[in-house]
């Protein structure tokens, strides 16, 4: 690694980490119904968005408090409705405004995934944005679904905080009152901020229609343009991932310079950070977040150092090959195979771990070609659960779960009833939290086992061997943890395709949330009991150490035998050059 690859790394902890108290009290006010003064002057804006939702206001303190299956159905109605109107506008884009390219309707299976993929919070691609999809959709339809999703999954966040809360209580919060102020209050406010800086950085954002240009070699290119940069911002902001063209961030347009390439990778991570701190707001327990952002950080530093100097060192395949063997182990400074050369290997890896730990999906270099151990780390992370930082919202309820499965094994080992936040677990929660973990683990392992063993799921892979099984392995990890990213070699825009990994994204997202808004429902019904000297407290080092255990072992688990038919495999082959 260079100097300049150290700077940025550091420069990216730095930007991604270090904001997260400002931006973890500024989203417990919001959701506490305290936006910051400079911001209030939304306060009408968000009354009529919840007259417009049908929210009847309670005599005093706003729109009643819901208890958790009504705020559960809130959750599953907005997202079926979301749903339904994006499949609409895919088939009939080719009637409506905003289509300069004249662009055909969406074909229908894939118009399904591409409804469930964003709604989910997901962003899988299987089309190309420049060649598919209107600016009018892609505004109108994608554009709002990084809002709202994300947003969705804060708000279940407030709504779980709520239910780990003191005292005790029937209802969680609205739903609809947690998704407006979140959008107006926190994203819409951001992604203002970072489209500013984007387009400074020369991310295009435009309305005009594509334009024809000559190369320097005489032939014609049809050039694709389109207002970019206002959903790049919501993309990582939200943990959402969608790039408005093919590549995503590797395309010139979407991603130009170094700096816009740091700007979007550390915004990959803020808010998910932001979210530790504003749980420990909002269960008036400080040490509680700041024990769940050390948890996360300290797998997302055992990643990087794992990753990034395994891609930096190279292909050690090259150094069998080539006749210069320490020419070949250098590789021209690691690993360049579909990484975009302003950006480089080391910064790439980087990425790649960030994008995903954070259930982001983004990416700036292509992941069919990294190598075995980078691949692996990738799918480690999203196979993970996606609770190393993971989505906005999403990724903590979603560590929430291992922490309750932590207390139940230290109250095992001590012998003591185990109780989280001075709250009693009891064997309804543990199941629960459970749920919440292996559902999506189906997912992953029963979706690729379908998929290696129909013809219609292997049509698709383009490798044989270890890394067309690593192929399948990702695109289920990706889909079933509301990932997005994916290994470029699979053609995946099949009917089989779209529909197994819609259904793996819907079981991804909304059995963990109905399982977490079901857990809070039962722990907001008890009395929070005074810790004493048999309880484990869950904020001190012994603890994160035992929770970031417990996280990596339900994982190597659940997925080593998978893991061994593809990355490992393919790691142990490559130094004889296969």
């Amino acid at each position: 690694m260079t100097t300049n690859d150290w700077l940025q790394l550091v420069l990216f902890l730095l930007l991604a980490i270090v904001p997260a108290g400002v931006l973890g009290r500024h989203l417990a006010r919001v959701l506490r119904g305290a936006p910051p003064w400079p911001l209030r002057w939304l306060a009408p804006l968000e009354r009529s968005c919840l007259r417009l939702a049908g929210v009847v206001r309670a005599e005093v303190g706003g729109p009643v408090s819901m208890p958790w299956p009504h705020y559960l159905g809130a959750v599953l109605a907005f997202g079926a409705v979301g749903i339904g109107l994006l499949v609409a506008l895919q088939l009939l884009q080719h009637l409506l405004p905003g289509n300069p390219m004249a662009l055909g309707p969406v074909r229908p299976d894939l118009a399904w995934n591409t409804a469930v993929s964003f709604v989910t919070n997901t962003n899988w691609q299987a089309y190309g944005g420049e060649t598919t999809l209107s600016y009018l959709t892609q505004m109108a339809g994608l554009g709002t679904q990084n809002f709202v999703s994300a947003a969705t999954g804060i708000a279940v966040l407030a709504a779980v905080a709520r239910g780990f809360g003191p005292g005790e209580r029937q209802g969680l919060g609205n739903f609809w009152q947690d998704l407006v102020r979140v959008t107006l209050y926190v994203l819409l406010p951001l992604a203002l901020l970072w489209t500013a800086l984007l387009v400074g950085e020369g991310v295009v954002q435009t309305f005009a229609g594509y334009v024809s240009v000559t190369t320097l070699a005489g032939d014609p290119q049809l050039l694709p343009l389109g207002p970019a940069a206002s959903q790049v911002a919501i993309k990582q902001l939200g943990t959402n991932g969608g790039g408005f063209f093919n590549a995503n961030s590797a395309h010139p347009f979407e991603n130009p310079t170094p700096w816009s390439n740091l700007l979007q990778m550390a915004a990959i991570l803020q808010l998910p950070a932001a979210c530790c701190i504003a749980f420990g707001e909002l269960v008036r327990e400080r040490r509680q977040g700041r024990a769940l952002l050390a948890a996360m950080t300290i797998v997302l530093l055992v990643a990087l150092v794992v990753a990034v100097p395994a891609e930096c060192a190279g292909n050690p395949a090259f150094a069998v090959a080539d006749v210069d063997q320490a020419a070949g182990a250098m590789q021209g400074g690691g690993n360049l195979e579909g990484k975009e050369a302003r950006f480089g290997a080391a910064v790439s890896a980087t990425w790649a771990v960030a994008t995903t730990a954070a259930s982001n999906g983004s990416v700036d270099a292509m992941h069919d070609s990294l190598l075995p151990t980078t691949g692996g780390v990738a799918m480690v992370l999203m196979q993970l659960g996606e609770v190393v930082f993971g989505g906005v919202g999403s990724g903590l309820y979603g560590m929430l779960f291992f922490v309750l499965i932590a207390v139940f094994l230290a109250g095992l080992m001590i012998g003591r009833t185990p109780d989280c936040l001075g709250k009693k677990l009891e064997p309804r929660e543990m199941k629960l939290a459970m749920l919440g973990v292996l559902v999506p683990t189906v997912g992953v392992l029963g979706g690729t086992a379908l998929a290696v063993g129909c013809a219609a799921g292997r049509s698709a892979v383009q490798d044989p061997g270890p890394h067309g099984f690593s192929e399948v392995l990702y695109a289920l990890s990706s889909a079933a943890n509301n990932n997005g990213s994916a290994f470029g070699g699979l053609a995946a825009d099949a009917p089989f395709w779209n529909h197994l990994l819609a259904v793996c994204m819907l079981l991804g997202r909304y059995v963990p949330i109905a399982a977490a808004l079901a857990i809070a429902g039962s722990l907001a019904a008890k009395r929070r009991r005074p810790i004493g000297p048999g309880s484990l407290p869950t904020h001190g080092p012994t603890f994160v150490l035992l929770l970031v255990a417990v996280v990596v072992l339900v994982g190597a688990l659940t997925f080593l035998p998978a893991l061994a038919l593809g990355p490992l495999a393919e790691q142990l082959a490559l130094p004889e050059g296969r």
